[in-house]
């Protein structure tokens, strides 16, 4: 009998120990995205090398169609249904989510130090007291070339700003190439890959873009209307018809070997790289005279948060502390190449397209797009009014005075810089 009932009590407390170990593990945290493209790097890489340090917590990444994904997780949001992991979108929109008190701040979160304020700036307040998303990646604009084309015609890679139209001259002189891939139908196309592309040359960076916002620069200023001037000069390179030219029309003209030059964004890479079917290169944009301080457009494009209503902000923390860590700066833009790491430590990278793109960091100071933080927030949208005129100004159709007195006015109606 006792023996039975020993048996009964030890049978009941290996269940509960059982139940207890089951509960412990059973922590699932549930991650909000729009990178629905994504979905098999995160299963497949992502998730296993968190997990397998981290016993008890189970991820489960959740994308929303990007077109969708703002509405969607506003709503949720505001229901209490969200994840407890919340993918931010640089600037404003995230901004917004965290003034609704939907983003805890992450201050004081161990591995946030690995960041600089440049690589934090699209989520941080506008006082720069607050962080709220811990950065994932940005993107790097430059110009990516057709390595055979720049062979066959003996064309060394450009340096400086005489360099780069020598060798479009060199190019349209030949006749085999058209020079330059861009159009300016979708009029983004001609703002980020021309305008945003090559004006941090000539504003300097991070130095232009805050004396814009505190408005001790306008953008009729000279380092505001050069950029445009350049991009007039692009016009007789960029092949017949190129006013009629879609963004995916550019894209086929470079990857079928029709064009020379491509005015890129990095997220290129991965598509060029099956598409191509020669070797490719890339180039930052050319400084104005050698030995000119060298710059880039390195944008933040993605970061990601914990939501303040999350009943797991322990559990959400340790894996926002390890998204901030070396580690996962390695697996993440190595899976995505063209989404380079914004962790202080430099990730080295095995697509050497990508490579390219990212040793820029190590010679040219790093800026975001002048218009995306504080100065698109009224109407006229500042964003929107500069893909108008960098089209109207390659296509002719304005002058770049005449631009930017347009975009200044625009910024002005609304716009009013704190003193």
């Amino acid at each position: 009998m006792k023996n039975t009932a020993l048996k009964g009590f030890l049978l009941a407390s290996s269940l509960l120990t059982s139940v207890g170990f089951a509960h412990a593990a059973d922590v699932t945290l549930t991650v909000e995205s729009w990178r629905n493209d994504d979905l098999q790097i995160w299963q497949e890489k992502i998730i296993p090398a968190f997990e397998a340090k981290n016993p008890g917590i189970k991820i489960v990444f959740s994308p929303t169609a990007p077109t969708e994904y703002n509405a969607a997780l506003n709503a949720k949001l505001d229901a209490g249904s969200a994840g407890d992991l919340i993918t931010c979108r640089p600037f404003d929109p995230s901004l917004a989510v965290f003034e609704k008190g939907h983003l805890a701040s992450l201050n004081d979160l161990p591995g946030m130090e690995n960041f600089t304020p440049v690589a934090k700036s699209a989520w941080t307040t506008d006082d720069g007291k607050t962080t709220f998303c811990v950065p994932m990646a940005s993107v790097i604009h430059g110009f990516i070339y057709n390595k055979d084309a720049f062979d066959k015609l003996g064309i060394s890679i450009p340096k400086t700003e005489a360099e780069f139209f020598a060798a479009l001259d060199k190019i349209k002189a030949d006749g085999t190439y058209i020079p330059m891939a861009m159009g300016t139908k979708d009029l983004w196309e001609a703002a980020t890959m021309g305008y945003q592309n090559i004006g941090p040359t000539y504003w300097k960076g991070e130095e232009g873009r805050t004396a814009l916002i505190k408005g001790e620069q306008k953008l009729t200023d000279k380092p505001w209307v050069e950029p445009f001037e350049v991009l007039a000069k692009w016009k007789p390179y960029l092949g017949d018809g190129f006013e009629a030219q879609t963004y995916a029309d550019s894209q086929n003209l470079f990857t079928l070997g029709r064009a020379a030059i491509y005015p890129a964004g990095s997220w290129e890479i991965g598509l060029f790289n099956t598409q191509a079917q020669f070797k490719m290169g890339a180039f930052p944009p050319p400084v104005k005279n050698a030995g000119d301080t060298c710059y880039i457009s390195d944008h933040n494009d993605i970061g990601i948060g914990l939501n303040t209503k999350s009943t797991h902000a322990e559990e959400a923390k340790k894996f926002l502390s390890w998204v901030a860590s070396p580690e996962f700066a390695n697996i993440y833009a190595n899976s995505l190449p063209g989404f380079f790491s914004l962790n202080s430590t430099p990730v080295k990278m095995n697509d050497p397209l990508a490579q390219e793109f990212v040793s820029w960091r190590e010679k040219c100071k790093p800026t975001i797009r002048s218009t995306y933080k504080i100065l698109s927030r009224g109407t006229p949208n500042l964003e929107n009014e500069t893909w108008v005129e960098s089209a109207n100004v390659i296509n002719g159709t304005d002058t770049p005075q005449a631009a930017a007195e347009k975009l200044q006015k625009g910024l002005d109606s609304w716009y009013k810089p704190a003193k």
